[in-house]
């Protein structure tokens, strides 16, 4: 019988130690929050939601794991616009990619898949030669609700 594969928050906690980093509340904090989530969070809602689970982490400290985690390439950093960006952890091809929609009005963010569009994707690397290592796709405009 095959071990489960290591999730996510376990490779990137055992990625950091490997390279010495200390595993501390903060940063252990935020990576299983962000393990444990369907799509992208920006800072204050990491904050807020740390904060309602009862783990006193300073938004400052947020934003210090975030920077690491994006510069070691964990999390991917989303920009959705106004100035403010979102994080998700960081998947290989394949695994539980999507994109999102961003709505403008109220700030509603929804991921989707699109099997039509990873095609499309593959058939620019075919038509140009490129080796596309990765691609965001961030759709604006007004959700169902703010229509």
């Amino acid at each position: 019988m095959a071990a489960a594969a290591p999730s996510w928050v376990d490779l990137t906690l055992q990625s950091l130690r490997g390279e010495g980093f200390r595993n501390g509340g903060a940063r252990r904090a935020v990576v299983d929050l962000l393990g444990r989530q369907e799509c992208c969070l920006t800072a204050q809602e990491m904050f807020d939601r740390l904060r309602d689970e009862g783990n006193p982490v300073g938004i400052a400290s947020i934003y210090r794991v975030l920077e690491l985690l994006s510069e070691k390439g964990f999390v991917q950093r989303i920009e959705v616009g106004s100035g403010v960006a979102r994080y998700e952890p960081a998947h290989h091809a394949g695994e539980h990619h999507h994109h999102h929609l961003v709505c403008d009005r109220c700030g509603k963010v929804e991921a989707f898949a699109d099997e039509e569009l990873e095609a499309a994707i593959h058939n620019v690397e075919g038509r140009t030669g490129y080796r596309v290592a990765g691609h965001d796709v961030v759709l604006r405009g007004a959700c169902g609700d703010c229509r």
